[in-house]
């Protein structure tokens, strides 16, 4: 399993890629400082104030560190390069169904994968982890016509996906011991559980 320092430091390199990206866009464009701002900022808290983004976004997270070996970094670079495309989808109005569902889904279903302790081929649990991602890209996708700055909008909510994804592989560290397997494995079934509350319209 990989350690955790090197996982720390890997997202810690795709953070600051990212914003460092974000940055060299924004000045490309000759956009003023409170335009880019704005834009970061609200595509960054776009997928934080959502708490059914946000659980699934960890449960990722969760799984892949789990699973171990390179699902650890697999799972949480596949997620938001397939929400990237959802995304695209979301902006050119692209008609997707259930996307409300899907999101809930989404938490109900990688949740239980963690509950269960489930370790499945790598490949199929990326296209899990990718196909829910489509749900979670086109929500995001649909509020860019509206953004201030859709450039900087999307580097915000790429960002903190990245964030949220190396929490819960931070977190999921813990199944290195005996009682940590318990524990994330209990991160789970409250995740499977939230989607649920969510699905049901009770959240």
């Amino acid at each position: 399993m990989t350690h955790p320092t090197s996982l720390l430091s890997r997202g810690a390199r795709w953070a600051a890629f990212l914003g460092l990206l974000a940055i060299a866009q924004g000045a490309h464009a000759h956009a003023d400082a409170a335009n880019l701002a704005g834009g970061f900022a609200s595509g960054f808290v776009h997928p934080i104030l959502g708490w059914d983004h946000v659980v699934a976004m960890v449960a990722v997270g969760l799984w892949g560190a789990f699973m171990g070996d390179r699902a650890v970094w697999t799972l949480p670079v596949v997620f938001p390069a397939v929400m990237a495309l959802g995304g695209v989808l979301g902006l050119l109005g692209v008609p997707v169904p259930l996307v409300e569902e899907g999101i809930a889904a989404s938490a109900i279903v990688i949740g239980a994968m963690v509950a269960l302790g489930s370790r499945p081929p790598l490949w199929l649990a990326a296209v899990v982890v990718g196909a829910f991602a489509i749900f979670h890209g086109y929500a995001h996708g649909t509020e860019l016509p509206d953004a201030t700055n859709p450039l900087m909008y999307t580097a915000g909510f790429m960002v903190a996906t990245g964030l949220l994804h190396l929490g819960g592989i931070v977190l999921g560290m813990a199944v290195r011991w005996p009682q940590g397997v318990k524990v994330v494995r209990g991160c789970g079934v409250v995740i499977s559980a939230i989607g649920v509350g969510f699905l049901a319209g009770w959240l």
